[in-house]
């Protein structure tokens, strides 16, 4: 059965002729700085997916699934899903696993802070990715005398 190789938050993520580019990879902590009295902004980040398909499952449509939730669970913060469909390169050795990447811009406004996750799920298979989202004020700007 396919099944979720990599999942990782990165501060930018992008998939291109089946490679995934990275920057500011594998985080497990938003800080939302915003002044008090001020509401945090909403937070921009890449998700980076590889997918592993074996190779008599090439060919074939797979659903998969990409969720941000409380780790209380609940409503999800963001959904994303889609038929990944992978077929075998030429040359590719017999039963190899083809992987196939791909790579999710999100911006969500937390509601509050806390534990969060992040889920991949391929047909039954699926990968959790664990964050913390935390709070800090800014400090007052102080004007110059």
């Amino acid at each position: 059965m396919a099944e979720v190789e990599i999942l990782t938050l990165a501060n930018h993520a992008e998939a291109i002729n089946g490679l995934l580019y990275l920057s500011g990879a594998g985080w497990d902590v938003v800080t939302r700085a915003y002044p008090e009295g001020g509401l945090p902004a909403p937070h921009h980040f890449g998700i980076g997916v590889s997918v592993l398909v074996p190779w008599l499952e090439a060919n074939r449509r797979h659903q998969l699934v990409i969720l941000i939730e409380s780790e209380d669970g609940g409503a999800p913060l963001m959904r994303a899903e889609g038929a990944l469909e992978v077929g075998r390169p030429p040359g590719t050795p017999e039963g190899s696993d083809i992987r196939a990447v791909l790579a999710v811009d999100a911006s969500i406004q937390f509601p509050a802070p806390g534990g969060y996750r992040l889920i991949a799920q391929v047909g039954p298979n699926q990968r959790t990715y664990p964050f913390r989202v935390v709070d800090q004020l800014q400090a007052p700007m102080r004007r110059a005398s």
